[in-house]
């Protein structure tokens, strides 16, 4: 019995009716105008008057509906009045993925080539508006009726009686405690319409105010552009962080035993240790710097666009392998670069990727590596970009450097599913008895 009556206590019930009520407010101004045909038409009869009033009035408020702005305000106002999941207007809408993303922004139904809604769509908003007219109009004529019976009965204000009839037998309520019992019942009867009308409009406002199939594909694929978007970033975070924190881990302790005996050495080590941690900044500052973007987008405010955020990325491709290798050479190790072709000609999304897997790939190399001597070879041909990395393994450290390092054991799958992502082809692991091999090739007409 008092779970029946919870939701006569409950603020939402009413917050819902007045919802619907105050629709049926709004709605007045549009029979102003749904009277004009009857007005022009007074010999017809009575009854069609009415008819043609109730369709005119109906049409109009079906075109008020197809409104986006209208659309908007229902479906903020039913999240805040009704409590109804439904998700924002404004995320729905396709949006382009960012310029940074490269081949995220082909994944098959990315939200740049959602299918348009279909006709039948446009018309669940006025058909809610309808429902939500027509709900608030029964509801404020009923609960009004109940509520002004409720306060005249008992004290027989404008001599109120109330006669009713049911099976051939009829009662009347003239006074006394009848009428109390009675005004009681109106009152529970009209909290009961508020409701009623609550539940229905809660009802049908997922189903007609929620996302179309359409807009549910949308919300789909932005969702999966998204979630590349924060693996690529991750990636980034990875391979960029990961890289700094390995190369100057070592540095610094070269440093520390080249101090006494060698304080040029040493001061170069501590010069390449600021160099890779300003690079290391530079692209934390951009991944935090498009999270919050990100954010943003989020919330709807709209204060930071992404193109802003993506001019600000740190462009690192092969151009600047040299520089990579140079502060790996730094921590002690033996780089050999080999070149073959014009790796610098290669542009785009190719060639910062390209930049990043070599230094994955030195990254393990000096991680894992025995100290021995890094080949890294890098191939720029008319097809395909071949990228390998070779490091030797099984002998003892080099002095001064750190003898394990924590891994993740994320480098390698981030590592296939970028070149996965650029349609190419990875090859990671032992080459002979004391060797390691990383080897890539990618498309370049594909990936370019």
């Amino acid at each position: 019995m008092i779970k029946a009556l919870r939701p006569l206590l409950r603020r939402s019930t009413y917050a819902g009716a007045l919802f619907a009520y105050a629709a049926a407010l709004a709605s007045l101004p549009l029979l102003s105008f749904a009277l004009l045909p009857a007005l022009a038409w007074r010999s017809a009869p009575e009854g069609l008057l009415a008819v043609v009033v109730l369709v005119v009035w109906a049409a109009l408020i079906a075109l008020v509906g197809l409104a986006r702005t209208t659309r908007r305000v229902l479906v903020l106002a039913a999240r805040r009045l009704l409590h109804v999941v439904l998700p924002e207007p404004s995320a729905v809408r396709p949006s382009m993925a960012s310029p940074e993303a490269g081949p995220v922004a082909d994944v098959p139904g990315s939200p740049s080539a959602s299918p348009a809604s279909p006709t039948s769509d446009r018309w669940r908003t006025p058909l809610w508006l309808l429902l939500h007219v027509t709900l608030g109009w029964t509801g404020a004529l009923a609960s009004g009726l109940l509520l002004f019976l409720a306060l005249a009965l008992p004290g027989g204000w404008l001599r109120a009686e109330l006669a009713l009839s049911l099976f051939g037998r009829s009662a009347r309520v003239t006074g006394g405690w009848q009428s109390w019992a009675v005004a009681l019942a109106c009152l529970l009867l009209a909290a009961v319409v508020c409701v009623l009308v609550t539940r229905a409009l809660r009802w049908s406002a997922p189903r007609l105010l929620g996302p179309s199939t359409a807009e549910r594909l949308a919300l789909a694929a932005e969702r999966e552009r998204r979630l590349a978007e924060r693996n690529r970033l991750a990636h980034e975070l990875h391979d960029s962080i990961g890289h700094t924190l390995t190369t100057t881990t070592i540095q610094a302790a070269v440093a520390g035993e080249l101090m006494s005996t060698d304080p040029a050495a040493a001061r170069a080590a501590l010069r390449s240790i600021e160099k890779s941690a300003r690079a290391a900044l530079e692209d934390l500052d951009y991944v935090l710097g498009v999270l919050r973007e990100r954010e943003v987008e989020t919330v709807g405010t709209g204060a930071v666009g992404t193109a802003e955020v993506a001019a600000t990325a740190p462009i690192r491709t092969l151009a600047d392998l040299p520089e990579l290798l140079e502060r790996v050479r730094h921590t002690g190790a033996v780089v050999e670069w080999e070149p073959s072709g014009d790796p610098t000609q290669v542009r785009g999304t190719l060639s910062r990727a390209a930049y990043r897997i070599v230094q994955e790939g030195l990254t393990n190399a000096v991680r894992h590596g025995s100290g021995g001597p890094i080949t890294v070879r890098v191939a720029a041909g008319p097809d395909a970009l071949e990228l390998d990395v070779v490091n030797e393994t099984g002998a003892a450290p080099r002095t001064g450097r750190p003898r394990a390092f924590p891994t993740s054991g994320h480098g390698l799958p981030g590592l296939a599913e970028r070149v996965r992502l650029l349609h190419g082809e990875i090859d990671a692991g032992p080459d002979g008895p004391r060797r390691w091999r990383l080897a890539v090739r990618l498309p370049v007409r594909l990936s370019a």
